[in-house]
């Protein structure tokens, strides 16, 4: 279990304290707006409201004591990039901010952030490698070179085991799981036969990938 400082709960930032209640972490949350405190105090272990960009505030929460302080805020850049500033002023180990432009990534990592998100940039970027195909139901970049997909099975797989079709040596990719409804079953074995009613995880360089989904 992590301990995190989760500054700014605006839409995004109550999506990440959600998730964060899933995955069973300790998350104090801080927001000047008292309606956002109220909104995410369900899915959080405690929430202050506070200017994360006063200098006193900021060393009143401790931050040396978190794993990961988020900075989430996304609808003023100049609050974002001090509260992520005083935070690395104040000792924070790891600080993760939020940026819209490639600008305001350079001038957070040169004020303290250790790591920069866009969550509008990946989830555009997400959802046009997915609508590009009507054979992708998934997506992950792990590089920019490779990704892993979830697709369907191709129609003349069907009926044919692992070892029959040689997709490794002939696609260039990895079948990772196969799926079917919320059951997944990792590293399906040179036997295993599809079925058709399946989807499946395949990992590969894109092109190869591109390659293989268009044939």
């Amino acid at each position: 279990m992590k301990s995190i400082l989760l500054i700014g709960v605006g839409r995004f930032g109550l999506h990440m304290a959600k998730k964060f209640r899933q995955l069973h972490q300790e998350v104090l949350a801080v927001d000047i707006n008292e309606k956002r405190i109220n909104d995410v105090l369900p899915y959080v272990t405690n929430a202050q409201i506070g200017d994360c960009t006063n200098p006193k505030f900021i060393a009143s929460l401790g931050v040396r004591n978190f794993d990961v302080c988020v900075v989430t805020i996304g609808d003023n850049f100049q609050n974002s990039l001090e509260a992520t500033a005083l935070l690395k002023d104040n000792g924070a180990k790891f600080v993760v901010s939020r940026a819209s432009r490639e600008v305001h990534a350079k001038f957070l990592l040169r004020n303290g952030a250790d790591e920069v998100i866009y969550p509008e940039k990946q989830s555009a970027e997400w959802a046009a490698v997915q609508y590009s195909s009507e054979h992708i139901f998934d997506y992950i970049e792990l590089t920019p070179d490779y990704a892993i997909y979830e697709t369907d099975v191709p129609r003349n797989w069907v009926g044919k085991t692992v070892a029959q079709l040689a997709v490794r040596q002939k696609h260039g990719i990895n079948i990772l799981a196969t799926k079917m409804g919320e059951n997944l079953s990792p590293m399906p074995g040179p036997d295993y036969t599809f079925t058709g009613k399946e989807t499946m995880l395949i990992l590969g360089e894109n092109r190869d990938v591109q390659k293989f989904l268009h044939l």
